[in-house]
C-alpha cells in the first residue's frame, strides 16, 4: 500500500491479476505471461527409451506441483472408464503419494503410469508424445482461481490438445486459439466422457493439435519479451 502508488512502470502475469491491482490503486500495469521459450525437439527420444506405449493414445498430467485440488485424483478415477488410452504423470506433488495408492486400489495399473520428477527437455520428451494434456485446477483459492500454469504452455508447444478446468485464464487461451476443450465443472463423470469423445473422434483432435501448432509461434516466452522491450528503455526516465 505504500510504495505500490508511487510505482510508475509496472507489470504482471496476466490480465486478472493487473486488473485487482487496477481496480485497488487506479494504476494500470502491463502484463507479461510466465511462457517457456518455444521448445523443439532436438534430441527426441524414442517411446521405447522413455518406456512409454506404442499402442494407444497418451493423456499426460506433467510439472512441479502434482498437488491436492489440482484434479489428479479425478484424472485417475476418470481413467477407470476410458479404454484405449493411457495417462501417464510425469512429474511430483503432495498428492503423488495417494493418487499411486489410489492406482493400486482400483487395479489401475495398466492404465495409469508414474514417470516421477524428470529436467525439463526430457519432461518435454514425454509431452510430445501425448495426445491430450490435463490442466484441472479447481477454483479453491485465489491461486488457483487465476492461475495460468505452465503446463499449459508446455502442451501447446508439444501439440497437445488441451483438456481444462473453467477457470478464466486459462479458459481465455484455450478458446482463443481454439487449442483444447473446456469443463463447465470439474467430475469424474464428465471429464471421463470429455476423454472418450476426443479419443474416440480422432479428426477433431487432430484439429485441436493442429491449432496447436499455430499457437505456439504466438504464445512462447520470445514474444513476451517483446512487451518487457516496451518497458525497460523507460525506467530512469
Amino acid at each position: 500500500g505504500f510504495i505500490f502508488p508511487k510505482l510508475k512502470s509496472i507489470y504482471t502475469v496476466n490480465d486478472s491479476i493487473a486488473q485487482l491491482y487496477e481496480t485497488k490503486y487506479g494504476k494500470k500495469l502491463a502484463v507479461v505471461r510466465n511462457i517457456s521459450p518455444l521448445w523443439k525437439a532436438e534430441k527426441l527420444k524414442t517411446k521405447a527409451e522413455l518406456n512409454l506405449p506404442e499402442d494407444k493414445t497418451i493423456i499426460i498430467i506433467q510439472g512441479a506441483g502434482i498437488n491436492i485440488d489440482r484434479g489428479a485424483e479425478e484424472a485417475v478415477q476418470a481413467m477407470q472408464f476410458i479404454e484405449n488410452a493411457y495417462l501417464i504423470i510425469v512429474g511430483d506433488g503432495d498428492v503423488v503419494p495417494h493418487l499411486k495408492q489410489m492406482v493400486n486400489e482400483l487395479n489401475l495399473k495398466e492404465k495409469v503410469l508414474f514417470f516421477g520428477k524428470q529436467p525439463y527437455d526430457r519432461m518435454m520428451n514425454y509431452t510430445f508424445y501425448a495426445s491430450i494434456g490435463l490442466t484441472l485446477d479447481k477454483d479453491s483459492n485465489l491461486n488457483y482461481k487465476y492461475s495460468l500454469p505452465n503446463k499449459l504452455f508446455d502442451y501447446i508447444h508439444t501439440d497437445t490438445a488441451v483438456v481444462c478446468t473453467d477457470l478464466v485464464e486459462i479458459r481465455r487461451v484455450v478458446n482463443a486459439y481454439d487449442v483444447g476443450v473446456v469443463l463447465k465443472e470439474l467430475n469424474v463423470q464428465l471429464l471421463a466422457e470429455t476423454l472418450n469423445q476426443l479419443i474416440e473422434n480422432p479428426t477433431e483432435l487432430k484439429r485441436l493439435i493442429s491449432n496447436c501448432a499455430k499457437a505456439k509461434l504466438d504464445l512462447n516466452w520470445q514474444k513476451e519479451t517483446e512487451v518487457l522491450a516496451k518497458i525497460y528503455p523507460k525506467i530512469g526516465e
